[in-house]
């Protein structure tokens, strides 16, 4: 008898490679100006999701709504297994999970925090040593499943609130003030008429060219409430910014 050889990092690669296959073969249907509509209306109302899990979870419910497994073509509120069974609901017998990535946090201890060389990765379980400090980085992502609340059974629980703009005038001086600070890490502040052109978003940081954009069709609250947000991810998630991310929330 020939012994399988099972590599779970393979197989856990096997299934993120799929999972990313998925993803651009949905993005590549996208074809038609509702097509693309209808998915930057959901990832707007799922800022706590990554824009690529925002697709896939849209891409996977309508799938299941075409094949009648779900009543409604939008998600309205995903979660795991278990966060659904923690608010008293349970999974429908024969409903698939959404795939999508999930991250995979590290820990790291150092003895000498200030030196970026000294960290080394802790295994799991192992204690770090006296005198060491610790910090949880992301190394990699796995694949984890989500069920909209369609797929589920139970009491009803309080959906979470949809996102609204601000309304009215921002403080004087703020939107100013911001914009300097912008300016003063080196990029160039530019507004933009609509959201069609930053892809939907009210805002955007582009690393590469050193901008920021902000819609300007929103009340002047909304838009100092959008560079407040993309003077955080100028500060906080540049490509170069290693220990920022160590402070993410």
């Amino acid at each position: 008898m020939v012994a399988l050889n099972h590599n779970p990092a393979q197989s856990r690669e096997a299934k993120l490679d799929e999972v990313r296959e998925h993803l651009n073969a949905q993005v590549e249907n996208l074809v038609t100006g509702e097509d693309w509509k209808r998915a930057l209306s959901f990832a707007a109302k799922f800022r706590s999701r990554s824009v690529n899990n925002s697709w896939l979870i849209f891409a996977q419910h309508q799938a299941a709504w075409e094949t009648g497994r779900v009543p409604a073509p939008m998600p309205t509120y995903v979660a795991g297994f278990r966060q659904w069974e923690q608010l008293g609901r349970h999974v429908e017998k024969g409903q698939k999970g959404y795939a999508i990535l999930a991250p995979v946090i590290g820990k790291f201890a150092s003895k000498t925090p200030a030196n970026p060389m000294s960290w080394r990765q802790l295994a799991p379980r192992e204690a770090p040593l006296p005198g060491e400090k610790v910090k949880s980085e992301m190394v990699g992502a796995k694949v984890a499943h989500v069920f909209d609340i369609s797929q589920t059974t139970g009491p009803d629980v309080p959906l979470p609130p949809s996102p609204q703009l601000l309304a009215g005038e921002a403080p004087a001086g703020l939107r100013e003030g911001l914009i300097q600070q912008v300016e003063e890490a080196g990029f160039t502040f530019m507004p933009v008429p609509h959201d069609g052109m930053i892809h939907g978003a009210n805002g955007i940081t582009k690393f590469d060219d050193r901008q920021v954009a902000v819609r300007t069709n929103m009340d002047d609250a909304a838009q100092v409430k959008t560079l407040v947000h993309e003077l955080a991810h100028l500060k906080m998630h540049g490509p170069y910014q290693v220990e920022a991310r160590q402070h993410r929330g």
